[in-house]
């Protein structure tokens, strides 16, 4: 006889832990292209070009997973013991690797300008296109509020806007399950409510989707909102849930096609069509939740599931590995004329640079992950319960 389950601590999905493994590496890309040129590689550039809007896809999912959760225990979030635990929990899982990183960033920025300072040239940090350093700033980013339209430019860890924004969403968490308890056409509304409010900071923006420092909890609300709606589509389909793995199959694979169609064939980036990518990639939450279907057994397998593992660490880690490149390129890099492998430096760093910074970033996420966010999580847990 199979055991029941609890409705309180429902059964993990892990799909959507093994597709959270990709976006951050297209991220990765994203942020590297838009500093250093694109590859003039379509099939590439396309999809490092929207790497910035797999942020929705994160916000989406992280509105479908807390209220896939947290939605048995709802009572409990609505008294103030349960709500603290909630946010409790919510930093344990944040703050440790948010505040290793920007003490990582101070630590660079003290090297690398006493060392600018001594060689008599400009530090990485003093030149053009640099997140801002300041001490209000840095108190901002210890208190998760730099990107809560606080600040005007990114700072510190400027890949830390995320984290400003989610901390913001797990604030309003409990408003979001208190709408999630009732009918289904709530949950419709919320889907409808969170496309519309893309839809119009996608129009009204001078840069698409790209929103951070400024309204980027705007942003998050709308991506949170469809993601919480798509939970309560899931919670009343799942028991309803006959169809065979194939038509699953079906479904996901439609999904991933709409995913490439839109990206491949709505122009540029950072245009008002960006809503149109966005779209299959939170109709991609869904068709994975049920843990059944082809995509959805890919992305069990044992390195989409260990990268997906990695996937905050090595998400929040990557400006260090972008702050290397930018030192590599001011001061260790030969003349781009030079012969190296055959063709001259610049030919062959235009393509082993993205590579090597990938590689590293899939490295130094591992080493935070396993060193630091892991163990500092039930560290943490066994201390404050």
């Amino acid at each position: 006889m199979t055991a029941a389950r609890d409705p309180k601590h429902p059964e993990k999905i892990r799909a959507l832990l093994g597709v959270r493994a990709f976006p951050p590496l297209v991220l990765v890309m994203f942020h590297f292209s838009e500093g250093h040129g694109y590859r003039h590689f379509w099939p590439l550039d396309y999809v490092a070009a929207r790497g910035y809007l797999w942020v929705e896809f994160f916000f989406c999912l992280s509105g479908f997973i807390l209220t896939h959760v947290y939605g048995a225990r709802a009572a409990q979030l609505f008294t103030a013991k349960g709500y603290g635990a909630f946010l409790k929990a919510r930093l344990i899982r944040l703050y440790p690797l948010h505040l290793v990183m920007l003490g990582v960033i101070l630590v660079t920025a003290i090297v690398t300008r006493t060392l600018a300072a001594i060689g008599h040239y400009t530090s990485i940090f003093d030149l053009t296109y640099h997140t801002v350093i300041t001490p209000v700033s840095f108190v901002l980013n210890l208190l998760l509020i730099q990107a809560w339209n606080t600040q005007p430019s990114l700072t510190w860890n400027g890949v830390a806007w995320f984290v400003s924004v989610e901390w913001a969403l797990c604030l309003l968490f409990p408003l979001f399950l208190f709408l999630s308890r009732g009918p289904l056409w709530r949950g419709l509304g919320l889907i409808a409510a969170g496309v519309a409010g893309l839809t119009a900071l996608d129009l009204t923006s001078a840069h698409g989707l790209d929103i951070t420092f400024h309204n980027g909890v705007l942003r998050g609300l709308s991506d949170f909102s469809v993601g919480v709606g798509l939970a309560m589509l899931y919670r009343a389909w799942k028991p309803r849930d006959t169809l065979p793995d194939w038509a699953h199959s079906l479904i996901q694979l439609a999904v991933v096609f709409a995913l490439f169609y839109a990206i491949y064939n709505t122009g540029w980036s950072h245009t008002r069509m960006d809503i149109f990518t966005v779209l299959p990639m939170m109709a991609l939450v869904l068709a994975l939740a049920f843990d059944r279907g082809i995509v959805a057994e890919a992305l069990k397998t044992r390195i989409p599931q260990l990268l997906g593992g990695w996937s905050y660490a090595i998400y929040i880690g990557q400006t260090f590995g972008l702050l290397i490149i930018r030192v590599f390129e001011q001061r260790l890099y030969p003349p781009p004329v030079i012969s190296a492998l055959g063709p001259a430096f610049e030919a062959t760093i235009w393509w082993l640079e993205p590579l090597l910074l990938v590689l590293f970033c899939i490295g130094w996420g591992a080493l935070l992950a396993t060193c630091i966010e892991h163990p500092a999580a039930r560290k943490l847990k066994s201390i404050f319960g």
